[in-house]
């Protein structure tokens, strides 16, 4: 059947400029880190983006290892590419990145000019693209000079392969590092990744907000739902086809009594406000303006929907942010801690 995006799309989303680029990105973006490999029907995979589109989120996120296996969340939405928005690239924004495993010996991960460049080659040709709008670095690799990495950064964008390059996961000190060396090859970074919810506030601790705030740097916070902990879905134990029973990215172990009871009462908070608690975690990370796009997985469309409603209300009091700041003020579930840091 033939994909017809709807005709009110840009009505339905805000759009925010990414630092002092000029680069709008929509408020709620697309990531396909998780059910665009092969064990997701591709239907699926094209409803979820059916769905995100027609509600105004045009940035769609990836990186060369997604899946599983790696690289199948590429050819899938390289597929999705051909038919449904063959005609609509320029108004997608679309990134992927390099710096995890990808492929076996000693170029095949961090973040070395060979491995970066060698591997958004790989992803262009899984797209079907001749570039991608932002190609990041994953990942801080400590062994590896950063003048090599931004140097990479630099000929990407400059051999026409990228428009933009980005950060993910690199702490305060290191993106200012990383920033200046982009800055003095010509190609400013444009945006950074880190991980940030409720539960998870290491960008807070670091200074990083601040940091891409006095930089001019974007931001685009991953994880903002901490893997589905910060909906209604673990409230009743884990469920069957979940990301904790899986044994993929998130650990049954962090979902803890404690953490539940700390859930319940941020879905309560969430309902006094009316909204669902995705929505009300999508907005506290959006407050305020600091971050410029907060960006969801989905296992269904239903989902792109719920949290594309996120935007109608992202204002918060000051005594609901105190509540919610005490209601979490003893978790921290930060899975990339090691990603950040500058050893």
């Amino acid at each position: 059947m033939t994909y017809h995006p709807a005709d009110n799309r840009y009505d339905r989303m805000t759009y925010r400029r990414t630092g002092r680029s000029g680069l709008m990105l929509p408020a709620i973006s697309l990531g396909l880190w998780h059910n665009f490999g092969h064990d997701t029907p591709h239907d699926t995979k094209r409803a979820i983006c059916h769905a995100a589109f027609d509600h105004g989120i045009t940035h769609f996120d990836l990186a060369n290892n997604y899946g599983p296996p790696a690289g199948s969340a590429e050819s899938a939405f390289g597929d999705i590419l051909k038919t449904d928005f063959k005609d609509l690239r320029d108004e997608l924004i679309i990134s992927s990145k390099a710096g995890y495993h990808m492929w076996n010996g000693p170029y095949g991960e961090w973040g070395s000019r060979k491995y970066l460049i060698a591997s958004c080659d790989q992803s262009l040709k899984r797209m079907g693209l001749d570039y991608v709008d932002i190609f990041y670095s994953h990942r801080f690799d400590p062994d590896t000079p950063l003048e090599e990495t931004m140097g990479a950064l630099d000929h990407i964008v400059r051999s026409g392969r990228a428009q933009y390059v980005g950060l993910s996961s690199y702490n305060s000190e290191k993106t200012r590092e990383a920033v200046a060396i982009l800055k003095s090859l010509g190609t400013p970074c444009l945006i950074h990744q880190p991980s940030y919810n409720i539960l998870n506030r290491w960008v807070e601790k670091d200074g990083l907000r601040e940091t891409l705030a006095d930089l001019g740097v974007g931001s685009i916070a991953f994880t903002p739902l901490a893997q589905g902990i910060l909906t209604r879905k673990y409230l009743s134990g884990i469920p069957e086809g979940s990301r904790a029973s899986q044994g993929k990215s998130l650990d049954p172990a962090v979902i803890t009594p404690r953490a539940i009871e700390s859930v319940r009462a941020l879905d309560a908070m969430a309902t006094s406000r009316g909204q669902t608690l995705a929505q009300m975690a999508l907005a506290w990370v959006l407050r305020g303006g600091m971050i410029t796009t907060a960006l969801i997985g989905a296992s269904k469309p239903e989902q792109v929907v719920d949290c594309a409603g996120a935007i109608k209300n992202l204002d918060f009091t000051d005594a609901e942010l105190a509540q919610i700041d005490q209601i979490s003020s003893e978790e921290d579930v930060n899975l990339w801690a090691r990603s950040s840091e500058s050893v």
